[in-house]
């Protein structure tokens, strides 16, 4: 990544300034913005976040906002209400005050007199998110968005609930979000009212997970902030961005699909990251990009972004199974259809003899996986970038109903979404599946290409599940994640089947014997064929504006480690992220932070499942100190969730809060 120093327009920086909304709530932002912007007024673009600016997200607003506002650009990074330095108090994710107080916040940028009226909003994740959410919402003055590795759907394509399938991630992303919003607003802006305002919002924090829970289904809860309930209300232009690694491509497709307003699509392979830093490279010139799309629709100069293709996607070679990955080969394609300008399904019948493009007389066999099984399914959502990729799939293939092709004799280029056609029973009213498509190397090794997990209660509506009825034969279609991989001929395909995955998805509440109809069952893959005269579309290199200057007083460190108990077979993950301890050169505020997460369970016993969170969060400047622990677990019988949680803070080391929650949840056919 080059460091660019020199813009073509002179910049200011405004550290702290606060947004007036209309209940008097003020909204902590920080400004970067042209030296004569107030001469020659210039578009906005608006990032909005609960995870402050002042320290959270520091590194990568420095590399970015920086960069845009040299080229003409008033660049604004607010922090949500209840967070940062900013007053007020949050209670949930993407709620109608999130969503209210950001049409407020374009309100007053379209009033600055360094404004030209014209918005733009920008974010990843939950900046993505509600960058999609304000569009639907048409605020006067909002043009174009561009939105990174977030989602359309947040019931099916979030970090709750995946096929109607529990995702580990729902609790893990509670413990997070309860270890960032419980953080202390920093008294150099906010003056003596800073130990008042964190009271608050320490006396309100909620355990998120207890109220996710309670919605284990597609109810109004999830529609809200789903925008493909009513894609049609979005009029902004769209710019949609994800990475292969990430748990948010298929929301990629599905946006230049459904949009309206013009829309474009790039997914590279990174992870949850920017694509000017990312991690696996190759990297581009993302800021390059956002500014043709920014310049295009903000400022009316043509820029070609009508003419790219709608999809410009990499298409990536299978590397060796391994949980870390810092670089992807492979090659850039264009297309104006998904999954490509032309392309074939290919059927592969699952027979008893394996994976086969005619269908053989039919078997039934039965799986009954581990509950061990899933170990090498690596995290939902790659961002702390630890070792937290697939790993090799041999072991989590032997608890798993496996169906292998010949080896292939000539490359395959595996774009867009498979599907499996599956015809089953089981003996149990309550069912989950995960369904993987590998790559198997001549040698044994396995990589995962894709995966779906499904509730097969969910078979038919995620809005109204029913129960399964033992030893009735359904036939239900499960699609996989999209992805787009190179094969190499002689590698062959494999698809697997099991009843559990964890540590990815909660169990069943009880051992499974899923049946398996083979003849009848098959999976389509899409696969992408060659142009003559291809050209591959070309990005720029990738640029940012200067690092911005931090301490290292500690240095980061992660592990994730596997152990299991020879006596009773419990596997134990144990994951640890340091984000090490480090001081702002520019205020000296120094901050600390360490999430860690276990996992345990018995090979087979779906109910000695449990998870267990534990963040440390501390921030500092001089004597000043405040720290937060936060502890949070999950385990369940067959009827009931239950979970327990608690707050400590400290101010020194003096204990100066504490919160406790013990709930138990009933189980909805999960």
């Amino acid at each position: 990544m080059k460091t660019v120093r020199s813009f073509p327009r002179k910049i200011k920086e405004i550290p702290n300034l606060f947004i007036p909304l209309p209940d008097g709530t003020r909204l902590a932002a920080r400004l970067w913005l042209p030296k004569d912007a107030e001469k020659n007024p210039v578009p906005v673009i608006l990032e909005y976040l609960p995870y402050r600016k002042r320290d959270g997200t520091v590194v990568r607003d420095a590399l970015t906002h920086p960069y845009l506002a040299g080229h003409g650009y008033a660049c604004v990074r607010v922090d949500m209400r209840g967070n940062g330095d900013s007053d007020g108090l949050m209670f949930d994710e993407y709620a109608e005050q999130e969503l209210q107080d950001a049409e407020d916040v374009i309100a007053w940028l379209n009033q600055q007199p360094w404004s030209t009226g014209k918005v733009g909003m920008m974010g990843i994740s939950w900046g993505g998110f509600n960058g999609l959410q304000v569009a639907a919402r048409q605020p006067e003055g909002l043009d174009a968005v561009v939105t990174l590795c977030s989602t359309d759907d947040r019931y099916s394509d979030d970090i709750h609930f995946k096929g109607g399938c529990l995702l580990n991630e729902n609790m893990g992303w509670s413990a997070t979000m309860l270890a960032y919003s419980s953080r202390s607003p920093d008294p150099a802006i906010v003056g003596d009212a800073w130990r008042k305002m964190w009271l608050e919002r320490l006396e309100i924090e909620p355990l998120l997970a207890i109220d996710w829970l309670a919605h284990p289904h597609r109810d109004a809860y999830w529609k809200r902030g789903s925008v493909c309930e009513d894609i049609g209300t979005i009029k902004a232009a769209v710019l949609a961005v994800g990475g292969w690694n990430d748990a948010y491509t298929n929301a990629v497709p599905r946006l230049v699909g459904t949009v309206q307003a013009p829309v474009k699509g790039i997914i590279g392979p990174w992870a949850h990251k920017y694509p000017h830093f990312a991690v696996p490279e190759p990297r581009i010139g993302f800021l390059q990009e956002a500014l043709r799309w920014w310049d295009h629709w903000l400022k009316g100069i043509d820029t070609g972004v009508a003419q790219d293709p709608a999809h410009r996607t990499y298409i990536m070679d299978v590397g060796r199974p391994g949980a870390s990955v810092n670089h992807v080969p492979g090659r850039w394609v264009s297309d104006n259809q998904w999954p490509a300008d032309q392309f074939e399904m290919q059927r592969w019948y699952l027979n008893k003899e394996g994976l086969n493009p005619t269908r053989q007389a039919g078997g039934k066999p039965v799986v009954c996986s581990p509950q061990t099984t899933g170990a090498d399914s690596g995290e939902y959502c790659v961002i702390w970038m630890g070792p937290e990729f697939p790993g090799d799939q041999r072991r989590d293939d032997s608890g798993s109903l496996t169906f292998d092709s010949a080896p292939l004799s000539k490359d395959m280029d595996l774009v867009g979404a498979s599907v499996l056609t599956l015809k089953f029973s089981v003996d149990k009213p309550v069912a989950v599946t995960a369904v993987r498509l590998n790559s198997v190397w001549p040698d044994g090794a396995v990589s995962r290409l894709t995966y779906a997990v499904s509730n097969l209660c969910h078979r038919d509506s995620h809005e109204h599940p029913e129960a399964l009825e033992p030893g009735k034969v359904y036939t239900v279609k499960i699609q996989l994640d999209d992805v787009a991989y190179r094969v190499p001929k002689g590698h062959a395909l494999r698809v697997s089947i099991s009843t559990s995955y964890w540590p990815l998805i909660w169990p069943a509440p009880e051992t499974v014997n899923l049946t398996v109809h083979t003849g009848a069952s098959f999976i389509e893959v899409p696969v992408r064929k060659p142009r003559r005269g291809e050209k591959p579309p070309v990005f720029a290199p990738a640029e940012a504006a200067p690092a911005v200057k931090l301490l290292t007083v500690d240095k980061p460190w992660n592990k994730r480690e596997l152990t299991i108990d020879q006596r009773t077979g419990e596997n134990r993950l144990s994951i640890v992220d340091d984000f090490g301890r480090s001081t702002s050169t520019e205020h000296g505020l120094t901050t600390w932070g360490c999430g860690r997460e276990d996992y345990s369970i018995l090979p087979h016993d779906p109910l000695s499942a449990r998870q267990s969170c534990h963040w440390s969060m501390e921030t500092s400047r001089g004597d000043w100190k405040v720290r937060t622990e936060t502890y949070s677990s999950m385990t369940a019988s067959k009827t009931h969730w239950h979970i327990t949680g608690r707050l400590e803070a400290y101010e020194g080391e003096q204990l100066v809060f504490s919160k406790d929650w013990d709930k138990k949840i009933k189980r909805k056919l999960l």
